[in-house]
């Protein structure tokens, strides 16, 4: 089991969950993180951590956000690991909690 980072991370990109992370499986993109859900332990740390509450367990995925979890998989391949805290956008607060934000995301 593996937890997911959902469509509400895009543009806020808060990075509060990585710095709890024991086994950096963050991923950073330019704006959103994903989790390597290989790597992932499950220890459930990040999940209160998350200033716009984007990360869930795979298994309590929404119908409309279960594409995340196939999504998370394929961008960890491609992004860099981050596994130290980072500034989040200036706007990000402004973005937490808008919906449809996926064609917003940049690869």
């Amino acid at each position: 089991m593996a937890h997911v980072v959902t469509e509400n991370c895009i543009k806020c990109k808060y990075t509060d969950c990585v710095e709890v992370c024991p086994v950096d499986c963050f991923h950073a993109g330019p704006n959103m993180l994903v989790i390597d859900p290989d790597e992932c332990i499950d220890c459930t740390l990040c999940v209160e951590e998350c200033p716009a509450q984007a990360i869930v367990a795979h298994e309590e995925l929404p119908p409309d956000q279960a594409h995340f979890l196939e999504l998370n998989r394929q961008l960890a391949q491609r992004w860099p690991v981050l596994a130290a805290k980072i500034p989040a956008p200036p706007d990000a607060e402004h973005w937490d909690g808008i919906p449809h934000k996926l064609p917003l995301l940049e690869r």
